[in-house]
């Protein structure tokens, strides 16, 4: 059954009956052979840029849907319930656009983001390093300023859409002085110099490619810049809070379709003469997973509607990641265990689900760093 949502206006609505209707469509016919083959989805980001579905929290006036946040990570959340890894790609090429919209110059806004959001280019964000995760004031990528623009010399790791993507959010080092000389840039994907190696072998979201990129000597215009120099860590840190209520909207997909597919079955397959979801145990198992769905959906929804009020939400989100991801653990986990020796074959989805959930507790900030956001918003 749908998820039974409340949303703000009838035009949302209508907005994830489309939502639905497209990746029913587009997404859920295809999902199998790519995740099994580690092929990139060819066609399936411009279907949902032709539907309006990949700028839709940026404003108009650019190309954008003008949606707020809190029905933006509803759509995702529908998206993530059919394919993880198209709707994680989805959400960092919103994140991706972020440091244009929030930070760059009029000029800058009216040059690019009508083709960044104009749905046939998709972006990737480009922060992690081999040796800076989550300590991202140890970025050693080093942009150094000469005529004209900036040499860009080092590497980047873990970026989704890596050698796909048409353009790169990057964050560099312009000075030695720690987390206050890293600046940020927007990169062409056929910027030369620029070159991506081969896509990680991951346990999950395995038709979007997760890459390294290499900068050897890239040129980079000055007018690329986004935000003035030693501003990069604000506008990337600022950029992971939207970008880590994408990720537990989709966590929450992935939780909601593992739920209705452990139900589906629990009310098919018979035990000892009925049902097995008629036997309580394993009843008070899809009561927990429902419960702990419902609630991780409410911490994003929260956050969500903070952030389109203009209210701090930094704290929000973090415990919106927090909860969902750990959410989407467990309760994939779960629905695997009520499929049994089914839920451990690709013959079902749910151990899918179960491989995509893991990597949410990890990206966007681990959820390690995620208490140590909320503990320091506690501290004061």
């Amino acid at each position: 059954m749908p998820v039974e949502r409340l949303l703000p206006t009838p035009e949302a609505y209508d907005l994830i009956d489309l939502t639905r209707d497209v990746a029913d469509k587009v997404l859920a016919p295809r999902v199998v052979e790519h995740e099994r083959a580690e092929t990139f989805p060819e066609g399936v980001f411009p279907a949902l840029g032709a539907a309006g579905l990949l700028s839709l929290p940026y404003p108009e006036e650019f190309g954008g849907g003008n949606q707020p946040y809190e029905v933006y990570l509803q759509v995702l959340e529908e998206l993530g319930a059919r394919w993880a890894a198209v709707a994680v790609a989805v959400s960092v090429h919103g994140l991706s656009c972020f440091a244009l919209n929030t930070y760059g110059t009029d000029e800058q806004k009216n040059k690019w983001l009508p083709e960044m959001l104009g749905g046939n280019t998709i972006g990737a964000y480009s922060l992690s390093e081999p040796q800076a995760g989550s300590d991202a004031a140890a970025l050693a990528c080093r942009a150094e300023a000469v005529d004209g623009g900036y040499r860009i010399r080092g590497s980047k790791a873990w970026i989704t859409n890596g050698g796909k993507a048409d353009f790169y959010t990057l964050f560099a080092r312009t000075a030695d002085t720690g987390s206050k000389g890293i600046s940020c840039f927007l990169v062409p994907r056929d910027t030369e110099g620029l070159s991506f190696g081969k896509p990680e072998e991951k346990m999950g979201l395995h038709a979007i490619p997760t890459t390294a990129a290499h900068y050897d000597d890239a040129f980079v215009p000055a007018e690329r810049r986004i935000g003035a120099e030693g501003q990069g860590l604000p506008i990337a840190f600022s950029a992971l809070d939207s970008g880590r209520l994408g990720i537990a909207a989709v966590a929450v997909g992935l939780a909601q379709a593992a739920l209705d597919e452990a139900t589906a079955y629990a009310k098919e397959r018979k035990a000892f003469g009925k049902r097995i979801v008629d036997h309580q145990g394993l009843g008070f198992v899809l009561a927990d997973m429902a419960a702990a769905v419902d609630s991780a959906r409410a911490t994003y929804i929260d956050a969500a509607r903070r952030k389109d009020a203009g209210r701090p939400y930094s704290r929000q989100a973090s415990v919106a990641k927090l909860v969902a991801t750990d959410a989407a653990m467990k309760v994939t986990t779960d629905a695997v265990q009520v499929l049994g020796g089914y839920g451990y074959t690709r013959d079902f989805p749910v151990e899918r689900f179960m491989r995509d959930a893991k990597i949410t507790q990890i990206f966007e900030g681990t959820n390690q760093i995620q208490r140590l956001v909320i503990a320091r918003s506690l501290a004061g």
